[in-house]
């Protein structure tokens, strides 16, 4: 196997971010190491929508989930080729990217596709996190200027060994459009309850 193969059996986040792939904590590992094959994983979340007008019209047509205060979410994972297929639920609302490698001026970084639109996102780890920030975006391949960029504070943590995520979209033309976080496990059985429910649940077994 020469180099280029091995780099090619290594999971897409290991490719983006080369050595710095040992700075990240094991809960962020696990989620994203695998070159091949699916994964499910499931957790909670929390999602809030921006207000305006111009706001609620792109997180429609980007497919954002609803406002909500705890919404089981589901993300499955189909990886080949260097190539990763993520497949959010929001209970009802399914969100789908791909995400690849590319390189531009020398530097490794993230592509996600929504649709027709392209967003670069260089992988930053520090401490218990990895942070992803917005270096450029595109529709059909034309550059859109930067400052108009969807962007916001998206991070990923181990936060005592469980996976958590923020994501922030946001534009000066529109302001938040959708901030959605939570938590995600290996999906190993059903779908985690919501609290009030688990607490509704016990009440009728101890009852």
């Amino acid at each position: 196997m020469n180099d280029a193969d091995r780099v090619q059996a290594q999971s897409l986040y290991r490719q983006v971010l080369g050595s710095d792939w040992d700075r990240l904590p094991k809960a962020i590992r696990a989620l994203h190491d695998r070159a091949e094959g699916h994964a499910t994983f499931r957790g909670r979340a929390k999602v809030e929508r921006g207000g305006s007008f111009w706001a609620q019209l792109v997180a429609s047509v980007f497919g954002f989930p609803a406002d909500s205060q705890d919404v089981p979410v589901e993300v499955d994972f189909a990886c080949t080729h260097g190539r990763e297929i993520w497949t959010r639920r929001f209970d009802e609302t399914i969100l789908r990217s791909a995400q690849k490698k590319v390189e531009r001026r020398k530097e490794s970084l993230l592509a996600e596709d929504f649709g027709p639109f392209r967003i670069l996102c260089a992988l930053e780890p520090t401490e218990n996190r990895l942070h992803l920030s917005v270096r450029g975006w595109s529709v059909l391949g034309l550059p859109l200027p930067l400052l108009f960029a969807p962007g916001g504070r998206t991070f990923e943590e181990d936060r005592d060994g469980l996976f958590h995520f923020h994501v922030e979209v946001d534009s000066p033309l529109t302001g938040l459009i959708v901030r959605y976080s939570g938590w995600l496990e290996a999906a190993t059985g059903p779908p985690p309850r919501a609290p009030h429910q688990a607490d509704q649940g016990d009440a009728t077994v101890n009852g």
